[in-house]
C-alpha cells in the first residue's frame, strides 16, 4: 500500500489583530521577534500597547518557547503574566498588546494536497480522501437520491425529515441534539459530535454520541478555517492525520466532517465516524451531510438571531429602568432662591450616562451647586455617577469647610473607582445673601462667570479629578456674583460637540452664546444653548452627555 508522506510536526501562530484579517504564520525560522518596530519579524506598528521589541518565539530541539523582552505592558500566556521563558504547548493562548495569538502544532503539508489526498484501499489498490471545495460545489454537483437502494431512500427521507423538523421553533440546545440525531441516522453512523465556533480558535461541544471522540487537527482546520467538507473512506491507510494510532485504537474506519455554514461564514462543524464493523462512508453521504449541515446552520443562525434579539430587548428594558432611576437621582426642578434664577439640564448620549449635577441647600441658607463627569460612557459610567450622587449628598450635609468636603468625597470615590476611571467635579457654595462664591475644581471644565459688562471669569482647576489618588488636596478659591452676573457650569459634551466638518463648538462658542443671551432667564439660556448645539451639529445625536447648571443673580 502507498500513502501520503507527512513531514515532521511544526509550529504555527494564528494571530488576531483587531481590524485586520486573521494572520497564520508557519514557524520555519530559528526565532521570531514581535513588536511595534518594523525590524521585527512580526511587526504591528499601529498597536500602541505593544513595545517596540515586545516578545520572542524561539525554536528548541523539541518545540518552541516564548519569552517577554521586558515590554512595558507585559505578555500573558493562558491568562497569566509571562515572567520567564515558557515552552509552548498545542493550543496555548498568548496576549500581547491588542493581539490574541494561538500556538498550534500541526503536521507539515502543502496547499496542493488540501483538495486531493490519495491512499490505498483494500479492494482496488487505492482509496481517496475527498475534500469538497465548498458548499456551492456540492450543490452544483447534486446528489441522486431517487430510490435505487435502501441507502439512497434513507438519504431522501433524512432530507425530508431534516427540512420538516428543523423548521420548528425549538431552543438552540434541543436543535443541536436534533441535528446530530438526523445526521447519525442519515449516514448510518454510530458516533458523532456537533461543535460551534465561540470566538477565534475556540470550539464548543453542543451535542455528542459515543465516548472518546477525537478529531484530527487537520480535519478541524480544513472544515473550520477553509469551509471544506471532508470524507476519509479508510482512516487506517491515511498517514496524514497525525493521529493514526488513536484511530486504530478506536477502530475507526471512515470519517465525515462538514462545516455548519451560512453563505461564506462557518459557525461550527458536524463530525461523524464509523467503526470497522459498520459500512464505510461514501461521496453520497458527504454530499448529503453537507447539504443537511447547511440547512442546520441556517436554522442555528436563525435561532441565534432570535435569542440575540430577545436578549437585546431585555437589555433595553433593563437600561430603560436604570435610566428612569437615574433621572430620579437628578433634580426634577431647580430650587427657588430669593435673588437668584437657577436652572439645570442633562441630556445623555446613551440610555444611561455618567454626568451629574445637583443643587443642595445648606441649613444656614447657603446653596451648593455641583457638576460631575465620570470618565467613559454607558452603564459603567452610570453606576459611578450613582455612587457620586449618593456620596456627595452625604458629604455636603456636613459642616466641614469646602476643601475638606471635597477631600472626603475624593477618598470615598477612590475606594470604589476602578483604576482606569476618574471623575471630574466642580463644587460651588453660594452665599445667597451676599453673592459670595466659594469654589473648588477637581479637574473639571472651568465654569464661566459672565459679568454685566460681558467680561468673562474662568474658574480653573484647583486639584486632580476624583478617584485618581486617595490623598489629593483641593484648594478653595472665592469669587462673587454681582446682580446681573451669570454663572454657567457645564460638561465637556457642550464644548466638544462637533459640526459635520469635525469642528468643535468650543469654549469661545459657549462664551459668545452666553454673552448674547446674558439677560435671559436661566431656563431660556439653557434652551438657547441646547438649540444652538443642535444647529451646530446638524441634528446629529450627541457623542457625549451634555450637562448644564446655571445660576443668574437677579
Amino acid at each position: 500500500m502507498a500513502s501520503v508522506v507527512t513531514g515532521p510536526n511544526v509550529g504555527e501562530l494564528i494571530i488576531d489583530s483587531p481590524g485586520t484579517a486573521i494572520q497564520r504564520v508557519r514557524l520555519e525560522q530559528v526565532q521570531y521577534k514581535l513588536g511595534r518596530s518594523s525590524t521585527n519579524d512580526l511587526a504591528f506598528p499601529s498597536d500602541q500597547k505593544l513595545s517596540r521589541n515586545h516578545l520572542i518565539f524561539e525554536r528548541e530541539s523539541d518545540g518552541w518557547t516564548v519569552r517577554d523582552l521586558g515590554s512595558k505592558n507585559g505578555t500573558q500566556l493562558n491568562g497569566s503574566d509571562l515572567t520567564a521563558t515558557r515552552r509552548l504547548a498545542h493550543g496555548d493562548q498568548i496576549t500581547a498588546g491588542h493581539l490574541s495569538i494561538r500556538y498550534d502544532v500541526l503536521g507539515e503539508f502543502t496547499d496542493s494536497r488540501l483538495n486531493e489526498i490519495t491512499f490505498v484501499s483494500e479492494d482496488s489498490g487505492h482509496s481517496e480522501l475527498t475534500v469538497s471545495l465548498d458548499l456551492q460545489a456540492v450543490l452544483r454537483t447534486g446528489t441522486t437520491l431517487q430510490g435505487r437502494t435502501s441507502v439512497e431512500n434513507a438519504h431522501l427521507s433524512a432530507l425530508v425529515r431534516a427540512g420538516r423538523e428543523l423548521a420548528g421553533n425549538g431552543t438552540l440546545e434541543t436543535l443541536f441534539e436534533l441535528i446530530l440525531e438526523l445526521s447519525l441516522g442519515a449516514a448510518q453512523a454510530s458516533r458523532g459530535v456537533v461543535m460551534t465556533r465561540e470566538g477565534e480558535g475556540v470550539l464548543k461541544t453542543r451535542a455528542t454520541r459515543g465516548e472518546g471522540v477525537r478529531i484530527s487537527t487537520r480535519v478541524r482546520d480544513l472544515v473550520i478555517d477553509k469551509g471544506k467538507s471532508v470524507l476519509i473512506q479508510d482512516a487506517r491507510s491515511d498517514q496524514d492525520l497525525g493521529m493514526r494510532e488513536s484511530i486504530v485504537a478506536q477502530e475507526i474506519r471512515s470519517i465525515l466532517a462538514v462545516p455548519l455554514q451560512t453563505d461564506d461564514r462557518v459557525i461550527g462543524l458536524l463530525y461523524l465516524d464509523s467503526p470497522f464493523l459498520v459500512r464505510g462512508f461514501n461521496t453520497e453521504d458527504l454530499n448529503l451531510l453537507t447539504v443537511m449541515a447547511n440547512i442546520a446552520a441556517i436554522r442555528i443562525e436563525h435561532a441565534r438571531l432570535i435569542a440575540e434579539e430577545e436578549s437585546r430587548k431585555m437589555l433595553a428594558r433593563e437600561l430603560e429602568r436604570a435610566a428612569e432611576i437615574q433621572r430620579r437621582l437628578l433634580p426634577s426642578n431647580a430650587p427657588e432662591v430669593d435673588g437668584f434664577d437657577l436652572a439645570g439640564y442633562n441630556a445623555q448620549c446613551r440610555t444611561v450616562g455618567g454626568d451629574y449635577y445637583d443643587f443642595l441647600p445648606y441649613p444656614d441658607g447657603r446653596l451648593a451647586i455641583l457638576v460631575g463627569d465620570v470618565s467613559g460612557k454607558g452603564l459603567s459610567a452610570a453606576l459611578l455617577m450613582s455612587n457620586l450622587q449618593a456620596a456627595a449628598r452625604v458629604v455636603f450635609e456636613s459642616p466641614e469647610p469646602l476643601g475638606a468636603q471635597i477631600s472626603r468625597l475624593n477618598r470615598s470615590i477612590a475606594m470604589s473607582c476602578p483604576g482606569s476611571c476618574f471623575i471630574t467635579f466642580f463644587a460651588a457654595v453660594l452665599d445667597i445673601k451676599t453673592g459670595k462664591l466659594l469654589h473648588c475644581n477637581a479637574g473639571h471644565n472651568p465654569p464661566l462667570i459672565v459679568r454685566t459688562d460681558n467680561q468673562v471669569h474662568s474658574l480653573a482647576a484647583t486639584g486632580l479629578p476624583l478617584g485618581i489618588t486617595r490623598d489629593g488636596g483641593y484648594e478653595v478659591k472665592s469669587s462673587c456674583l454681582e446682580p446681573g452676573d451669570v454663572l454657567v457650569l457645564f460638561s465637556d459634551g457642550v464644548t466638544e460637540a462637533c459640526s459635520p466638518d469635525d469642528e468643535e463648538f468650543g469654549e469661545q462658542g459657549l462664551i459668545r452664546l452666553i454673552q448674547e443671551n446674558r439677560n435671559c432667564s436661566a431656563a431660556d439660556l439653557i434652551e438657547a444653548i441646547s438649540e444652538k448645539l443642535k444647529t451646530f451639529t446638524a441634528g446629529a445625536p450627541p457623542a457625549d452627555d451634555i450637562t448644564l447648571a446655571i445660576a443668574r443673580r437677579c
